[in-house]
């Protein structure tokens, strides 16, 4: 029997056209501030469709080499690239009086409010795998830049059962939410999960992404730090490409390490 040899598979041709025009860019073809050529253009230098050229440019945003303007088109960046250019802020802030208050977002439209039973990494970081939740969902937009984001917050019926008032009005503003539970006489904790996957189709249709733009995930989990119960998870999708999460860090005071004192052979 003969042995089996390996056979490397060519790049998906989105990939092989963002690495031809990579490497034109470090090569410099393309300088800082050019603009690339439109999604027609590239079609006939390349001879592919537009979805590939369109799926080429997102790959050239992922490797930090250009940025897409709206009404523009594609721009090379300086040597090293930089950060992306919607900054989503999540900083949660106590006044003196005791009122939450948040980095205010942009609406594209209502809050829409259902009912729904928890799954996947929100169930789980709630502790309430199919239990039922009032789910509010917002569409958010970075109206300098363009950039979509979806926001939803959970409120898992138990919560709702101990403060009544979140069932009445869910979708007021999420300051609005702390305020009734801190009002409740919880002592609130917050506690945020950062991950990325390829976005779904639906995903993709409402953030405006194209097949090879990753997708951001957060998850907020607000707390009762006292009985240490989580109490609403907050859920934001963002694009990866175009979007970076910024978050001030304050120290917390270390936990007291047990020490032990050997006892002497002697004892």
């Amino acid at each position: 029997m003969a042995a089996r040899e390996h056979i490397e598979r060519a790049p998906s041709m989105y990939l092989q056209v963002a690495q031809r025009m990579a490497s034109d860019i470090k090569q410099g073809r393309y300088r800082p501030g050019d603009l690339l050529p439109s999604e027609a253009e590239m079609v006939a230098m390349y001879g592919v469709g537009k979805h590939t050229a369109r799926s080429a440019v997102a790959e050239l945003r992922r490797m930090g080499l250009v940025e897409s303007q709206q009404g523009k088109g594609s721009i090379v960046l300086p040597s090293g690239g930089v950060l992306p250019a919607t900054r989503v802020d999540r900083s949660i802030q106590r006044t003196a009086k005791g009122d939450w208050r948040l980095p205010q977002m942009t609406e594209t439209e209502a809050p829409a409010v259902s009912r729904t039973t928890l799954d996947g990494p929100p169930a789980l970081l709630l502790d309430q795998y199919d239990q039922d939740a009032i789910s509010v969902d917002r569409m958010w937009h970075d109206p300098a830049t363009g950039a979509r984001m979806a926001h939803r917050v959970l409120i898992p019926m138990a919560t709702a059962a101990d403060v009544p008032s979140l069932a009445e009005q869910p979708d007021v503003e999420i300051s609005d939410l702390y305020r009734q539970l801190a009002d409740a006489g919880l002592s609130l904790s917050f506690t945020e999960h950062v991950t990325a996957r390829t976005p779904f189709p639906d995903e993709r249709t409402a953030l405006g992404l194209s097949d090879a733009s990753p997708l951001l995930i957060t998850y907020r989990i607000t707390g009762d730090a006292d009985q240490d119960r989580p109490l609403l998870c907050e859920e934001l999708k963002a694009p990866a490409a175009t979007c970076q999460l910024t978050y001030p860090v304050t120290p917390t005071k270390a936990a007291a390490q047990r020490t032990t004192r050997r006892r002497s052979r002697s004892e």
